[in-house]
């Protein structure tokens, strides 16, 4: 499954074959049930693209429990192909509430650890279209005014190692870089406001590689606008919260670098340059492995020039400077 611009692989072929007999038989039930609807076991087993009026009808599915986690599944498998997909959603009636819910459903389940494959499943697929709908130029601001990125922070924000568990982690994180990929104001105000950043924080330190990748991803997007770099460079706590992790993760990379990692933690790094107070810090406290330029990550340079561009202007830039030199 993909999430924004990073790929996750699924639990398991067994899981996965599983998922397809469940639906099959959700799938012949259905076709029972109602002769009055579109024959949704029509629908293509891949990616391909569906009739409307099938789309339609799936939107409507979501409504009926019975007929929710086959349409869940079907709708995200269409993200692509219908771009207004996002549009549909948030206007059908009780559609994004019922995604909520599969969502909120979910909760009890981080404490203690017992979510089941076919709740996950529901959860992630649910959480796959709110990312459409975060996507969207024309239901992104609902999206925001609706406070509907909260309902997420409650996986962000739990500590927990299961497989199942990090991959809603890693969905929930697919949305919110999704809201900060729009370049939008607004999209920066309200993730401030809502102290994402202390969780992402939290991430880069534990979690997985690629939800460390996303998680930095989203600082950097942060920092980038000026608002975010304000807020961080605002107080001494809040630069070296940031820092310090960013500085932790520099380590790690002495013993398997990853190159777009390092890519945001240098872009990182260089935006906060731009800020004078951050600049004077940084000259005591940028990590050595980056102003030395440790050949561990020679081959993360080689692949992308523009890293190391981006390395020597931080270099550059962070220069410490000799107090015993005369003016």
């Amino acid at each position: 499954m993909t999430i924004g611009n990073f790929s996750y692989m699924p639990e398991s072929s067994e899981s996965l074959n599983s998922l397809r007999t469940d639906s099959q038989m959700l799938n012949h039930q259905m076709s029972i049930v109602s002769t009055s609807r579109p024959v949704v076991s029509q629908l293509q087993q891949n990616n391909e693209k569906i009739l409307p009026q099938l789309l339609h009808q799936l939107i409507l599915d979501l409504s009926i429990p019975e007929k929710r986690e086959y349409a869940l599944i079907e709708l995200s498998k269409q993200r692509e192909n219908y771009p207004d997909l996002a549009i549909l959603l948030w206007h059908s009636f009780g559609t994004v509430a019922t995604l909520l819910y599969e969502i909120v459903s979910v909760y009890h389940y981080l404490y203690p650890l017992t979510i089941s494959m076919a709740d996950s499943t529901k959860a992630s697929n649910s959480l796959s279209l709110l990312q459409c709908i975060a996507s969207h130029p024309q239901t992104r601001q609902h999206f925001l005014s609706a406070h509907i990125p909260l309902f997420l922070y409650p996986f962000l924000n739990t500590a927990s190692k299961s497989r199942r568990i990090e991959y809603l982690k890693l969905t929930c994180l697919g949305v919110i870089g999704a809201l900060v990929k729009s370049d939008d104001e607004e999209v920066i105000v309200f993730l401030l406001e809502t102290e994402i950043i202390p969780l992402c924080l939290r991430i880069m330190e534990t979690g997985s590689d690629i939800s460390k990748t996303v998680s930095i991803f989203i600082v950097q997007k942060i920092l980038m606008d000026d608002r975010g770099l304000a807020y961080v460079c605002a107080t001494a706590e809040r630069f070296y919260a940031v820092t310090s992790v960013l500085n932790n993760m520099v380590m790690g990379l002495l013993e398997s670098p990853s190159r777009r990692i390092l890519k945001h933690i240098v872009r990182s790094y260089l935006r906060l340059s731009d800020n004078t107070r951050a600049r004077d810090a940084l000259r005591k406290c940028l990590p050595e492995p980056l102003r030395k330029i440790d050949p561990s990550f020679y081959p993360c340079l080689k692949e992308e020039p523009m890293l190391k561009k981006w390395l020597l202007q931080l270099i550059c830039n962070t220069e410490p400077i000799d107090e015993n030199h005369p003016m």
